[in-house]
């Protein structure tokens, strides 16, 4: 059985879990207060932060899951962040939808599973 690997691991949860040469990184946010492009821009950063902490990056994401706080005010403007930022010819499955986030101060929140390199 292959062994699990948690990396900043919290009370409540571990920033991102390892486990058969998958990465699944927690639900990531931007800093609260800016909007959904700066938020977004965040989120990426950190994204590829903790993925190259746990041995993989963005050309090695294999699921998306982006929730929007409001998807028809801000999809467009998630989006022409998120494109310039994915690898074209290494673009993940994706789903994106609207919730209601931890706080109305967050508009974004990117969850992503990864293969490890």
């Amino acid at each position: 059985m292959s062994e699990i690997i948690r990396l900043e691991v919290g009370k409540r949860m571990s920033n991102a879990v390892i486990h058969g040469g998958i990465v699944r990184l927690a639900g990531i946010v931007g800093e609260p207060g800016g909007d959904v492009g700066q938020q977004t821009r965040d989120c990426l950063a950190e994204i590829d932060r903790l993925l190259a902490l746990a041995g993989s990056d963005k050309t090695r994401i294999l699921r998306a899951q982006i929730w929007l706080a409001d998807i028809n005010r801000d999809f467009g403007a998630m989006n022409a962040v998120w494109d310039g930022w994915v690898p074209q010819g290494h673009t993940p499955a994706r789903a994106t939808g609207e919730a209601k986030l931890a706080t109305p101060d967050y508009l974004v929140e990117i969850i992503i599973d990864a293969a490890q390199a």
